[in-house]
């Protein structure tokens, strides 16, 4: 078990009236019994913070009065990965032994799976049956830090904040992780100076003063300010991209755009109203195969002063390999998501994030109970991440799929030229895994390959449902209720936090322009290799109906090959039949006469 102090640890130290008891009664009688039961009703409280020492204001508990999303995280406790009483999935405890998590209290409904079913089916049938029953909690939720530090403004030296009583306290950060490559400096210290900030982590008092240790820093002016949003329709569809797309500037805070409003001129009361964010961050600036950014979903509500700290971000990625930020596959809080000092998305690449604010939860619900079941599937190694076909805009638009939201398909990138790049990259790396990758890249449907058109695609779509313009197609139940309950659309585009790091960029909308973007010589490539992470054959669910794995030779190409085959073994057999003819022996003339 996870175990939390926050509070100074020290000696015990027992209340004045019990040490001065028996001889106050004994040498001064009963006036000075009674004054030291005055003393010590009127200091209980102080003697017992000095007891384990006061906590600085602004500190809590990391569950404490807080949300997961669209749930309170009161119906979760706190643990670590090595938790022995927790009624959840073993497996996906041992991607997080070291973590800290947020698991289910006994008694609250959790999101399960169905074995022996793939993932789409499971969503669409648990859709189907649930109707309208209250959102389940997920098995795990990441929350990496065992407390919260909020109210406190960050003094200009980086290494020390005001608190909200006025007091000062020492921060320190979390370490960075070996194999980051870059991490927080005094330009990130610049960033953060003079703002009010939240952060996660722990208080460490090993060196005799309290210290924190932040692993998460979140401006608190990061809220938005519906009031004050700039209203600005697009004007053709190309305009969602053109804003991914704008040039990165140096920025301290957030910037947002409102697109589409049901009623405007009304006052826009979105205090507690539940949203549907969709996430796109941006390319790195130091690593050529990461162009293609990332997406993600979140669900939450807007605070009552424009917070969105809290929302539930639903992250994909690779289980099967240990990044090198320390990012695990989860759903987690947006503060560790975007402004963790290792895993978080701001610190290596500028994001775009669309929000959808609603009047009911129940579209954005039904995407978190089904994306919860998803994560149970991939845990248990149902299914495996794969870059080109079940990724992270792949995957999270296979929820939206399965509950009924048709989002228009864009079509595979090269069909055709997909079959001669198969046969140059696995001649060239003499390997068929190699020739499959890439004949999987060019034949994958661009809304769930590349998160940039993704994101782009479902943001037209909802503009377009709620009535910006026409679909064009009948809805399904789930984009009716989606239509119906959207109140507004507005886009945020959220800065990079200054680092160590190279500055990022908008990603790639095509694979034409991820080969533009790169250099010609896959040589000259700046990676970032990563270790593999083998799943353990023991966690395994023998129940689990396994995934096929792709053969490494593609169907269209195997049937070419043995085409070619076919068609070069008629022509030997048409070549070789006049030749055997030719070889006997011509008949004799009497032989001709008979």
């Amino acid at each position: 078990m996870l175990e939390i102090n926050f509070k100074k640890s020290g000696p015990a130290k027992l209340p004045f009236f019990i040490v001065y008891r028996d001889w106050g009664l004994s040498m001064l009688g009963k006036f000075l019994a009674a004054a030291a039961a005055f003393v010590a009703f009127i200091s209980t409280d102080c003697v017992a913070e000095a007891a384990a020492g006061k906590a600085p204001a602004g500190l809590k508990g990391a569950l404490e009065q807080e949300a997961i999303g669209l749930l309170p995280a009161d119906g979760m406790r706190l643990v670590s990965g090595k938790c022995r009483d927790c009624r959840m999935l073993k497996q996906g405890l041992w991607y997080f032994e070291t973590e800290a998590i947020a698991v289910p209290r006994d008694g609250v409904p959790v999101s399960g799976y169905t074995n022996g079913v793939d993932r789409q089916a499971d969503v669409a049938n648990w859709a189907a049956a649930s109707g309208g029953e209250k959102l389940a909690y997920p098995m795990l939720a990441w929350i990496g830090a065992p407390a919260i530090f909020e109210h406190a403004a960050m003094l200009p030296s980086g290494t020390r904040v005001q608190t909200a009583d006025q007091t000062e306290l020492d921060i320190r950060l979390a370490p960075r992780l070996a194999t980051n490559r870059s991490y927080a400096n005094e330009a990130t210290a610049a960033f953060f100076s003079g703002r009010e900030v939240r952060m996660r982590g722990a208080i460490d008092s090993s060196s005799g003063n309290d210290v924190f240790v932040a692993r998460t820093i979140w401006p608190a002016d990061f809220a938005f300010d519906p009031a004050r949003l700039a209203a600005r329709p697009l004007q053709s569809p190309a305009d969602l991209a053109a804003f991914v797309r704008a040039p990165v500037k140096p920025a301290r805070g957030i910037e947002t755009r409102l697109l589409w409003e049901r009623h405007p001129g009304q006052p826009r009361n979105w205090q507690r109203k539940p949203v549907l964010g969709f996430l796109l961050n941006g390319a790195q600036g130091d690593d050529d195969e990461s162009l293609g950014g990332h997406f993600a979903v979140a669900t939450g509500r807007i605070g009552v002063h424009g917070e969105w700290f809290d929302w539930a971000v639903n992250n994909f990625y690779n289980l099967d390999a240990v990044s090198e930020k320390g990012i695990v596959a989860a759903t987690l809080p947006m503060d560790n998501y975007l402004m963790d000092l290792n895993s978080g998305q701001q610190y290596y690449r500028p994001s775009t994030m669309l929000v959808a604010v609603l009047n009911h939860e129940r579209t954005a619900a039904a995407f978190q109970g089904g994306v919860q079941r998803v994560f149970n599937h991939l845990y248990r190694h149902d299914f495996q991440y794969r870059h080109a076909t079940a990724n992270c805009a792949g995957i999270s638009l296979d929820v939206f799929d399965a509950l009924g939201w048709r989002i228009p398909r864009r079509g595979p990138t090269a069909p055709l030229k997909s079959l001669g790049a198969y046969a140059y990259i696995a001649a060239k790396d003499v390997s068929l895994q190699s020739g499959r990758r890439i004949y999987d890249y060019l034949n994958e449907e661009q809304t769930r390959l590349l998160p940039a058109v993704a994101f782009e695609a479902a943001g037209l779509d909802l503009l377009s449902m709620v009535g910006a313009s026409g679909t064009g197609r009948p809805l399904s139940g789930y984009e009716r209720l989606l239509a119906g309950d959207v109140e507004a659309i507005f886009l945020v585009r959220i800065p990079q936090v200054p680092s160590s790091r190279a500055t990022g960029s908008a990603p790639v909308f095509s694979f034409d322009e991820f080969r533009a973007r790169v250099p010609a010589d896959q040589a000259d490539w700046k990676t970032v290799p990563a270790a593999v992470r083998p799943f353990p054959a023991a966690l395994r669910d023998a129940r689990s109906v396994p995934e096929q794995e792709p053969s490494p030779v593609p169907l269209p190409i195997a049937v070419i090959v043995a085409g070619i085959g076919l068609a070069g073994w008629l022509f030997w057999r048409r070549r070789a039949a006049p030749r055997a003819v030719s070889k006997q022996p011509a008949p004799q003339p009497e032989e001709m006469t008979q």
